[in-house]
């Protein structure tokens, strides 16, 4: 490891960290030459698949492409940076247990719809917006049907808090 101060190559590790998910490891280092302290983050590399897009040509997975798609679809939505890195996590962990080599950029964002679903309903119909190139109004309202008919009940209400029934639907008064 060279020191990022001196470039020297003689550092030693004085403390490390297990992060909170498991996945990286942080060290602190000191240069045995300039004495300067530093950190590192270690991860496990794993090899995923090749992202075959829609004209056929073939890219690396981009972890940063994801959050970025992830991050116009949530904007302004009550969701945590957490609570996305999560869904990242999820999306990235499927694409592993795929053990293919390459996989169509198609099925990749049905990983992320159906993540961005059980995470935002409202971040999940932005992205199925753009993903499945809606056309018109009709295809908003074809979408937003389903979504009401999957919710728990099948009214399209959500319950106020959690354990609690959805709420019983009233006819509207026009």
């Amino acid at each position: 490891m060279y020191c990022p101060f001196c470039q020297g190559t003689d550092t030693r590790v004085i403390d490390s960290r297990v992060s909170e998910d498991g996945a990286t490891i942080r060290r602190r280092r000191e240069c045995e030459a300039c004495g300067e302290r530093f950190s590192t983050l270690e991860t496990i590399e794993l090899k995923l698949p090749a992202i075959i897009k829609g004209d056929g040509r073939r890219e690396p997975f981009d972890a940063r492409k994801l959050r970025l798609s992830m991050d116009r679809a949530l904007h302004k939505r009550p969701v945590s940076e957490e609570q996305v890195e999560a869904t990242v996590r999820a999306v990235v962990h499927q694409l592993r247990m795929t053990a293919e080599r390459e996989i169509s950029s198609r099925r990749v964002g049905e990983f992320v719809i159906a993540e961005l679903r059980k995470l935002d309903h409202v971040g999940f119909v932005r992205f199925a917006s753009v993903y499945r190139s809606f056309e018109d109004v009709a295809d908003f309202r074809e979408e937003l049907d389903r979504l009401e008919r999957d919710l728990p009940g099948g009214d399209g209400q959500l319950p106020l808090l959690e354990g609690e029934a959805a709420p019983a639907k009233t006819p509207r008064k026009r």
